[in-house]
């Protein structure tokens, strides 16, 4: 199959050197030399476009499946909404109006858009909630993606992690507050997108592991893996009361659920990182090896 993927960075690299591998031609869209660099490194096709100029996407060629991976830099909601939405309705309606248009696309969004369930489990079926300017924004655009007039998924990433991505200074140095984590190698999550492409899969899927941890307990387990003390850990009421987060890390704080891979499982994907004790264990070798 012939395969883009738009704003192939972290997750969409990985993505690409894996369909790579399975024999399907894969083009990486970035709108930066070092962007188009990093693709040809992977041993893909770089192209340069920019989703939200539209008439840039007439340099992308044609492809049965089109994954839409870009990213708004980890700025605001205002820069969210110029990619999420403005962005992938530029390419829905490019792909579209093409002789041949895709067969599928996959828009990956966030779990963020679940909003608080105060710990309680969610999946594919739990009513959104998003909480914050910029998960509305999210939200709105998986409808984009789901109005699509092609085959459509919408695969809803926990929390990424993996190569130059543990932070492992976060929960080491403390101090940590209390709440869950819910996490996928990042590995997995181009995996369970490959996964996707590859069965059909339709609808909504949510790609997170076997285990949602607390964050306390996840970090004394980090600690005693990497050999140092324990760390402080805080209420989420003493972490509020600081004043000092930044709007990510409020709604983190606020934003307590366990995520559910019980439809991803039951599918048959099968995780080369099943949990973080198996995801994080080249990071605590690493660190081991240089204190």
């Amino acid at each position: 199959m012939k395969v883009v993927v738009l704003g192939c960075g972290y997750v969409g690299l990985e993505l690409g050197r894996q369909l790579t591998a399975a024999g399907h031609d894969v083009v990486g869209v970035r709108r930066s030399d070092a962007g188009l660099e990093a693709v040809a490194d992977a041993g893909l096709d770089p192209v340069r476009a920019d989703v939200t100029e539209p008439e840039t996407l007439a340099d992308v060629p044609d492809a049965d499946w089109v994954v839409f991976a870009a990213s708004s830099g980890g700025r605001g909601a205002d820069a969210a909404r110029r990619v999420f939405v403005d962005g992938l309705q530029n390419a829905v309606d490019a792909f579209a109006a093409r002789e041949s248009p895709p067969e599928r696309l996959v828009y990956t969004s966030s779990t963020g858009v679940y909003g608080d369930h105060d710990g309680d489990w969610v999946d594919e079926a739990t009513p959104l909630d998003p909480t914050t300017d910029k998960t509305r924004v999210l939200a709105r655009a998986e409808e984009v993606a789901l109005s699509a007039p092609f085959s459509s998924t919408v695969t809803r990433f926990a929390g990424l992690y993996g190569p130059d991505r543990y932070r492992l200074e976060r929960y080491l140095e403390g101090p940590v507050t209390e709440g869950y984590l819910n996490m996928v190698h990042r590995d997995d999550a181009a995996g369970a997108v490959r996964f996707a492409l590859e069965r059909d899969v339709d609808d909504v899927l949510l790609i997170v592991d076997d285990e949602p941890v607390s964050k306390w307990e996840f970090a004394d387990w980090l600690a005693d893996a990497c050999g140092v003390a324990r760390p402080e850990k805080r209420t989420k009421a003493e972490r509020l009361a600081a004043g000092d987060l930044s709007e990510a890390a409020r709604r983190r704080i606020l934003t307590s659920k366990r995520c559910s891979n019980e439809r991803l499982r039951t599918l048959g994907y099968e995780f080369v990182y099943p949990t973080f004790r198996a995801g994080y264990r080249a990071a605590i070798d690493a660190y081991r090896r240089d204190v």
